[in-house]
């Protein structure tokens, strides 16, 4: 009986060898998915550091645009940041640039957690998941600011009145009691309505604007963003921040001007009000300045805002992606 024979195939030794790889290859490797979605708190704390490193940054500023924008004597001269900075210091001394910062302190943190939470969440639930939503951008910072507002307008009037009030109040704690005994609870609120009504447009600029700039540098400069929004640049951030807050700023200042009219009423001189009425305010501002009055500070405001949005943003996007890695380890 014969027997079949069973044939190998030999191939040459120099055949098995591996094939050659550039020197950055790397094998693939199936990582398990990780929970990088921030919880509530931590979306508070961000925005919370975010605020107050924010405002206490450029606080120097805001007490410049505030005295440039306070009404007190009629005629009223036209006043630049160089003359109001110089009055400032020739009359108090450098310390009164910082009068007042601990009521921005006191404010800034609370307002802001809830400002860029409320955001987020908003934004998540309105924007079906499409990061081009600019609709659901917008209508999430007019949530955010309406939120935050009720927080942060109190202590907001009790820092512009510090600012301006050259000795008028001891402290934080002296002008909240005197306020209450004197004008009442409702002078906490006496801006509420326009500073919402300023604050709606702004963050609705603001966020469109952050939003729509951030997504153009990521397709520009694909080198400091990997596709995953933790790892965006710093400089993403901070360019996307100043864009947003400048023109956010300059597009809302005549409501500023009437916010803090309202808000500095009868403190040093300024002008005190018959009625919280927005069309009363706007009345007495272009009577006695002209419609100039209505654009007072602008100028400081958006050198205030735009690095402000900076370092908010980079601020807040950093402590985010400090987050979400730690969740990821997790």
């Amino acid at each position: 009986m014969a027997t079949e024979a069973t044939t190998t195939t030999k191939f040459p030794e120099s055949d098995l060898r591996p094939i050659p790889q550039p020197p950055d290859f790397h094998p693939a490797i199936i990582v398990p998915a990780q929970n990088t979605t921030l919880k509530f708190w931590q979306l508070m704390v961000a925005g919370s550091i975010a605020g107050s490193v924010e405002h206490m940054a450029m606080f120097p500023v805001d007490t410049v645009k505030t005295h440039m924008q306070a009404l007190r004597s009629c005629p009223i001269k036209p006043i630049g940041i160089r003359q109001a900075f110089r009055s400032i210091i020739k009359t108090d001394g450098p310390s009164a640039l910082y009068r007042g910062i601990w009521a921005m302190g006191l404010g800034a943190g609370p307002a802001h957690a809830v400002y860029f939470s409320f955001y987020e969440v908003s934004k998540k639930f309105l924007s079906g998941g499409n990061p081009n939503n600019s609709a659901a951008h917008a209508i999430s910072g007019v949530f955010a600011t309406i939120s935050s507002d009720a927080v942060f307008t109190p202590m907001d009037m009790v820092k512009q009145r510090l600012q301006i009030g050259n000795g008028t109040y001891k402290g934080v704690w002296d002008c909240i009691k005197r306020v209450m005994r004197e004008e009442g609870f409702g002078a906490f609120y006496a801006s509420y309505r326009t500073t919402v009504l300023m604050n709606a447009p702004f963050t609705a600029v603001h966020f469109t604007t952050y939003e729509a700039v951030k997504r153009g540098l990521r397709d520009m400069l694909p080198e400091h963003a990997g596709g995953e929004e933790d790892e965006e640049g710093w400089l993403i951030y901070a360019t996307a921040g100043a864009a947003a807050g400048g023109l956010a700023a300059a597009v809302t200042t005549p409501l500023d001007v009437v916010k803090t009219q309202l808000q500095c009423q009868g403190v040093c001189g300024c002008d005190r009000f018959k009625s919280g009425s927005i069309s009363d305010v706007f009345r007495t501002i272009v009577k006695k300045d002209g419609y100039r009055g209505l654009a007072r500070g602008w100028l400081p405001r958006m050198l205030f805002h735009a690095p402000a949005a900076a370092i908010c943003w980079s601020t807040y996007e950093t402590v985010k992606s400090f987050f979400q890695d730690l969740n990821g380890a997790a």
